[in-house]
């Protein structure tokens, strides 16, 4: 297994760490099969009610993909690269249980890119956020283009990925991209908190809430709308929501267990 990504276990949540601080925790091939092998191994694993995707060291979430290793890279080679990425990244926005990315400094680039394939993201006041490739003479490449666009605003990612402006914490929350800034010192905290609070809840029924706002977001509503009853169906199915409902009744706390 590669050292290059870390995952540890709090109970219900797993912890996802890149690990190349010395490179600014950049994204090459290997970290990118790391990552999806880490991915494959959770998505299996039916305890785990939630994940944070953060950055090891104290600069940077990721500082984008790693130019070195694009130096030498021909056109074909390029294309590949940026599937592979899009491929790693499509497994984690698809994930069975949400994923919060805690940005604890740069995420630039292919980092960009990678906070945005997380659910949602807590940012440390030192963050940040930009998609700078055209400074390089490329763009970006692993699903940038369309993610930004879907969580900003075509016109916002227009600015940002024409530009390769980098924006700070404070103007990413104000833009929409993140949905919290919190004191650095306090990121992994305030994470572990909501983590653990989302950990808590129907494990079944928040996986039928991911998957279906995933699912609804570009089909027309009526389609959406059917989507959410069969999932809401579904549920009536469930141990769960014999336990959430009962528990509800009788003025105390539930205790689901996935099932």
């Amino acid at each position: 297994m590669s050292s290059t990504v870390l995952c540890e276990r709090d109970g219900a949540v797993a912890w996802v760490r890149l690990n190349r601080p010395d490179k600014l925790n950049a994204l090459n091939a290997e970290l990118l099969r790391a990552l999806g092998a880490t991915l494959d191994v959770l998505a299996a694993d039916r305890t785990v009610a939630c994940a944070v995707l953060t950055g090891a060291g104290e600069k940077a979430f990721a500082a984008g993909a790693d130019i070195q290793a694009m130096l030498a890279m021909s056109p074909e080679q390029a294309r590949a690269f940026s599937e592979m990425g899009q491929r790693v990244f499509s497994r984690l926005e698809r994930a069975p249980f949400p994923v919060i990315g805690a940005i604890n400094g740069f995420a630039l680039g292919g980092g960009c890119e990678l906070a945005l394939a997380c659910d949602f993201l807590y940012a440390s006041d030192k963050a940040k956020f930009g998609q700078p490739e055209v400074n390089l003479g490329v763009m970006p490449g692993f699903g940038g283009t369309q993610r930004l666009a879907r969580r900003v605003g075509i016109a916002r990612a227009r600015e940002l990925c024409y530009s390769g402006d980098i924006v700070g914490a404070e103007e990413a929350y104000r833009l929409g991209l993140v949905n919290r800034v919190v004191p650095h010192e306090e990121l992994l905290a305030t994470v572990k908190e909501l983590a653990l609070k989302i950990a808590s809840k129907g494990q079944l029924a928040v996986a039928q809430c991911k998957r279906v706002l995933f699912s609804g977001a570009d089909v027309p509503l009526e389609t959406a709308n059917a989507l959410e009853s069969q999932a809401f169906g579904v549920l009536f199915g469930t141990k769960d929501r014999s336990e959430g409902m009962s528990a509800f009744l009788e003025k105390r706390k539930a205790s689901f267990t996935g099932e």
